[in-house]
């Protein structure tokens, strides 16, 4: 029941709220299950170990490889960061990456670190929409090119792009790829080996899992993806990031994995036919609107719209009872537009004063409604 006194939540790209069922699958391991993953001479550790291993075939199944290629890590971020910095580092005397203008700054300050150890970076444009052109990375790939960097799904316009034209495209030239999909996992089908990609990043708490837990998948097979570990001192996670494996955050995700992958259809079709209500309501509401990202090749959920002729900073401060953002969650503290808007054209007013909606599951119509005429009545006010 939808609580009238609470803000409507419209900003499931920022987080989603933990599943009753996930939380009910990690308690036990807080407390009468607490053992040590890595302790394996008693029970406590053995039953740990198990409930670790259980977890690692339900996300292998959801995303479709093979558990031994699922590292868990704290969450999209230092998933992204171990593949960019940990592939680039692992080429002896440097190398060049290629990335684009829209990726998530957890991949673009990656890049920006490694250019200051003196590896080369290319930035490549996208279009209009958001998309990254495959024969534009084509392009840029060099002799020295050592990784290619796409992401899936874009987190704030929504637009999904070509991964598997693009894989095609590295496969070609033997150069691997990553894949940050992050905003993808969970509310789309994804299925590393149709994508093609070497390395795949994402996190729980985008699709009802518990946050600080979330996975890189690494391609098994020749030729083998060399990475350089970012965190030395135990040799968890086949070397590759050490420390005391979070017993019931990984359960939590294993949990989040296997209700995906059996609502997976019906979640898509919910939150599809919600959003498309929300676009309807606010473009007749509101006619000069200007949206954001591809109409079509876009997340279910995802609606990105800019507002012409207001102030950026007092339509956010105004809409009191509906919670959205104007960007990325984790770019709330840069004092700047949006990054993706710039790169996709928009000016830094328009920019500034854009509005990311993130249907989700647990929203109703009755929600979607209320939203319209809130962001519609506060726009109606700014205008005078």
């Amino acid at each position: 029941m939808t609580d009238p006194s609470r803000p409507v939540y419209l900003d499931h790209h920022a987080t989603t709220p933990t599943d009753p069922l996930v939380v009910k699958a990690m308690l036990p391991y807080f407390t009468e299950r607490f053992g040590n993953a890595s302790s394996g001479n008693h029970v406590y550790g053995e039953a740990a170990h198990a409930a670790v291993e259980a977890a690692r075939e339900q996300v292998a199944l959801l995303v479709g490889v093979e558990s031994k290629s699922v590292l868990f890590t704290s969450g999209a971020t230092e998933a992204n960061n171990l593949a960019v910095k940990g592939v680039m580092r692992a080429s002896p005397g440097g190398g060049h990456l290629v990335v684009n203008a829209a990726e998530h700054r957890a991949v673009l300050d990656p890049a920006r670190r490694l250019e200051k150890e003196g590896h080369t970076v290319t930035v490549l444009p996208v279009d209009r929409h958001g998309l990254v052109d495959p024969e534009r990375v084509r392009d840029a790939l060099r002799p020295d090119t050592r990784l290619v960097s796409a992401m899936l799904a874009n987190n704030e316009i929504g637009t999904i792009n070509p991964i598997a034209e693009i894989a095609e495209v590295c496969r070609e030239h033997g150069v691997p790829l990553h894949c940050d999909a992050a905003q993808a996992v969970g509310r789309i089908p994804v299925a590393t080996a149709v994508l093609g990609v070497d390395l795949l990043s994402f996190t729980g708490h985008k699709f009802h899992g518990p946050k600080g837990v979330g996975a890189l998948v690494v391609r098994r097979g020749e030729p083998r993806v060399r990475i350089e570990p970012l965190v030395h001192g135990g040799g968890q996670e086949r070397n590759l990031r050490a420390g005391t494996v979070p017993v019931p955050l990984v359960v939590g995700l294993g949990r989040a994995c296997e209700l995906a992958a059996d609502r997976l259809e019906a979640d898509w079709s919910h939150v599809r036919s919600l959003r498309d209500r929300l676009r309807t309501g606010l473009f007749d509401a509101i006619p000069d609107l200007l949206e954001n990202g591809h109409l079509d090749l876009r997340l279910p959920g995802n609606q990105n719209v800019s507002v012409p002729g207001v102030d950026g900073d007092a339509l956010l401060a105004g809409l009191t009872e509906v919670a959205v953002s104007s960007g990325s969650a984790c770019s709330t503290t840069i004092p700047e537009p949006s990054h993706v808007l710039r790169a996709i054209g928009r000016d830094d007013a328009l920019a500034r004063a854009s509005l990311r909606f993130g249907v989700g599951r647990t929203n109703t119509a009755d929600e979607i409604e209320r939203a319209v005429e809130h962001v519609a009545g506060v726009v109606r006010r700014l205008r005078g």
